[in-house]
């Protein structure tokens, strides 16, 4: 997946999660199991995201220390 894509995702797993979490707190919630699969979902996403971002910045620092 592409960062983007992978915002995007972030973004509406993080939109289900509040939306679930009020329709528990108002009792309406059918589907309990939903609420930490979600909670998983989204730390995954943040995990990928922010390996892809030392990724890139080890990378950059190899680069710098090539170039000097």
């Amino acid at each position: 997946m592409v960062d983007e894509e992978l915002e995007n995702r972030l973004a509406e797993a993080k939109q289900e999660l509040f939306n679930l979490r009020f329709q528990h707190v108002t009792g309406q919630l059918d589907n309990y199991s939903r609420l930490p699969q979600l909670k998983r979902d989204v730390a995954r996403i943040n995990t990928i995201l922010r390996e892809r971002e030392i990724a890139a910045a080890e990378a950059l620092e190899a680069e710098e220390k090539q170039g000097a």
